[in-house]
């Protein structure tokens, strides 16, 4: 069973920063694609950040510039560091591990990030 705990959410001033991280337990990161998703009350969710199993990395427009995803794969973990944090940024945001092979898709509990002055 893979498990995926998030951490790091929280309240921040516009302009501010903070560092999610996604820390995962049965699988081995690197064999995954690892993607941070984020959503909204009433709204589908939005794929913000991917990176691969090797290493590439991808971006949603509206996150490009400020959003840098990476991992450390001897902590088995996953970050989403966020700069210049924007009110519209406010969501819950999720952690989302997806096989190289598509043998399991598996999410986290999500994490709450309030952008407001």
């Amino acid at each position: 069973q893979v498990q995926l705990v998030e951490s790091g959410g929280g309240l921040v001033q516009p302009g501010g920063s903070l560092r999610l991280s996604c820390a995962v337990s049965g699988s081995r990161i690197s064999i995954n694609n690892m993607n941070w998703y984020r959503q909204a009350p009433g709204k589908q969710r939005e794929l913000v950040a991917t990176i691969t199993s090797g290493g590439s990395t991808n971006y949603a427009d509206s996150v490009k510039g400020r959003f840098t995803i990476s991992r450390d794969n001897a902590k088995n973990t996953v970050y989403l560091q966020m700069n210049s944090l924007k009110p519209e940024d406010t969501v819950v945001y999720y952690c989302n591990a997806v096989h190289v092979r598509g043998l399991y898709d598996y999410w986290g509990q999500g994490t709450q990030v309030t952008v407001s002055s």
